[in-house]
């Protein structure tokens, strides 16, 4: 946080004293809980730990305000364009030449033959799959059907969490639809792996500060997130709520079975 001379995009304003501010009391924070977003695909064990999540925030002294993201829906193709085009425009950079992994080549094949070396040995499966789906959403012909359209639809995104964040301090979501899935279960799907990003993405798209907490386990004993997402610049609220939540609870103490 704060100015970086060596970063032309970072701000300028200076940071509060976050530790400070963490003193536990939140009466009289406002959540905000879009009840819409979370009335489908939402396991129902991590809807269960999430109302519980929202009952020790609403102990503690904040107040509940249900409110809508109505474009919230779109948030993950609208953040699957962004993202990959992003990809695919800034890993170009890595050609073996002037960044990344260079690999050897014949002396007569030529800079084509060391780039596509250089670059299918340097990437893995998913960043190649992310630079292939960005570049076809940024080519000649779908440009303006893909990439600017899910610009567009970002700005939308944007409005809904700013209108929403007028009337309360924070929004409150389960970090993910599903609890934790075991490593590599879903690396086989990649649709089904972006989709546990559908409530993430809209605080990337726009902009916006956000923070995980542990609040619980599935009957299974599969851990479940709560995520706190706050306005702009206001880190402070939302490290406050999630220490407050921290102090009402235990469960960032805990681990899953055969987890130390």
């Amino acid at each position: 946080a704060g100015a970086d001379p060596a970063d032309a995009t970072a701000a300028t304003a200076p940071p509060p004293d976050f530790v400070t501010a963490l003193d536990g009391r939140v009466k009289g924070l406002r959540v905000g809980v879009p009840r819409a977003v979370l009335a489908e695909g939402i396991d129902a064990g991590v809807l269960a730990r999430f109302g519980d999540a929202l009952a020790a925030l609403e102990a503690a002294g904040a107040r509940l305000v249900e409110i809508d993201l109505p474009h919230a829906r779109y948030a993950i193709p609208v953040y699957y364009l962004v993202a990959t085009a992003e990809a695919s425009s800034n890993l170009a950079r890595y050609d073996g030449v002037r960044y990344g992994r260079r690999e050897t080549t014949d002396p007569d094949a030529g800079v084509d033959d060391l780039y596509r070396r250089s670059r299918s040995a340097g990437f893995g499966l998913e960043v190649k799959r992310r630079i292939m789906l960005g570049t076809y959403a940024l080519s000649a012909g779908y440009y303006d059907a893909y990439y600017r359209k899910a610009q567009q639809v970002r700005t939308l995104i944007r409005r809904d969490y700013e209108t929403a964040l007028g009337a309360v301090d924070l929004v409150a979501t389960p970090t993910t639809p599903g609890p934790a899935f075991p490593l590599g279960e879903k690396t086989g799907d990649p649709l089904a792996m972006y989709m546990e990003d559908v409530l993430t993405v809209g605080a990337s798209l726009a902009g916006l500060p956000a923070v995980s907490v542990p609040c619980g386990f599935t009957a299974a004993r599969l851990p479940v997130g709560l995520q706190l997402t706050g306005r702009a610049f206001d880190e402070a609220t939302v490290l406050l709520a999630a220490d407050a939540y921290e102090r009402a609870t235990r469960w960032h103490e805990q681990a899953p079975p055969g987890v130390s």
